[in-house]
């Protein structure tokens, strides 16, 4: 992930029921992203066919955040002290950050939805990369078994490590957590809690990831998220900005998903073009 330009400042927190919206449109492609996607395609197939893999790759630990504005600082230390994680002790500045980020917005979302967290079940995370925020997942949620889902697994680094080493390194010590690759829109085990971080809801993300159009399927992805969900189920969701969250309450209503909450984060820990909209679902 590149470097981002700060979020507008809200003042207040929002925590209200998704708004209606009409369904989702077919997407229609142009020329530049067909040719875009065909390009895609040819490397993620080769990658995936190739299967590079070295040994799990393990990041430098950067042992202290610096840079930071207060109060990054005095939050980061507030979740440090309630949670017991030091992530610098793990990963290098950038993943230290995300991770106190995602934890932020966990921890943020949840209690201004006054919602008890669903701890100890089966927990699905998907689209999740390499799983660089296994760990935040395995804490927050604390669960019985945690897999971490994404289509692309053998994407190569320029350290030489593929997607897949990057992942069994950040999964190692967690216990009962795994990295799957796969199309989850062909996967069935019913779990107690599926999260989705910024799924792709819009084409343009899928080009940005270097991915082929045609893993492009949210029509399919959240039928097979509600399929998925046990009785009771939670999908967690986080979007970019309320106009991708609303594209995304579109789809999840057309595949039989109930909306339970929709929160707007008001300081990102990590500045964002578009404040992250957090979201509970239920079949």
């Amino acid at each position: 992930m590149g470097t981002t330009t700060p979020a507008r400042s809200r003042s207040t927190c929002e925590l209200r029921a998704s708004s209606p919206c009409l369904q989702p449109s077919p997407p229609r492609y142009s020329l530049g992203q067909r040719c875009r996607s065909l390009y895609h395609a040819l490397w993620f197939r080769l990658s995936e066919r190739m299967r590079w893999s070295r040994t799990p790759y393990r990041e430098v630990p950067v042992g202290h955040l610096a840079d930071l504005a207060p109060w990054q600082t005095a939050r980061i230390e507030s979740l440090r002290v309630r949670y017991g994680l030091c992530f610098e002790s793990h990963y290098g500045h950038h993943t230290s950050l995300a991770n106190y980020a995602y934890l932020d917005l966990l921890d943020q979302a949840w209690a201004a939805a006054d919602r008890p967290v669903p701890t100890g079940g089966l927990v699905t995370d998907v689209g999740c990369a390499n799983f660089w925020y296994a760990r935040t997942l395995h804490r927050f949620l604390r669960p019985a078994k945690l897999t971490g889902v994404d289509v692309e697994g053998f994407r190569l680094y320029p350290t030489g490590y593929s997607r897949y080493d990057a992942a069994a390194g950040y999964i190692e010590d967690l216990p009962q957590t795994s990295f799957v690759v796969a199309d989850y829109c062909g996967m069935d085990e019913q779990v107690d809690v599926i999260t989705a971080w910024f799924p792709f809801v819009t084409p343009a993300p899928v080009l940005a990831w270097r991915l082929p159009l045609t893993v492009f399927s949210p029509e399919r992805l959240f039928a097979r998220i509600t399929r998925n969900l046990a009785a009771q189920g939670t999908l967690f969701m986080v979007n970019q900005g309320t106009d991708e969250a609303n594209i995304a309450a579109a789809y999840c209503r057309q595949a039989g998903l109930r909306s339970q909450g929709q929160w707007v984060h008001p300081q990102p820990l990590r500045p964002r073009p578009h404040p992250p909209v957090a979201s509970w679902w239920t079949a």
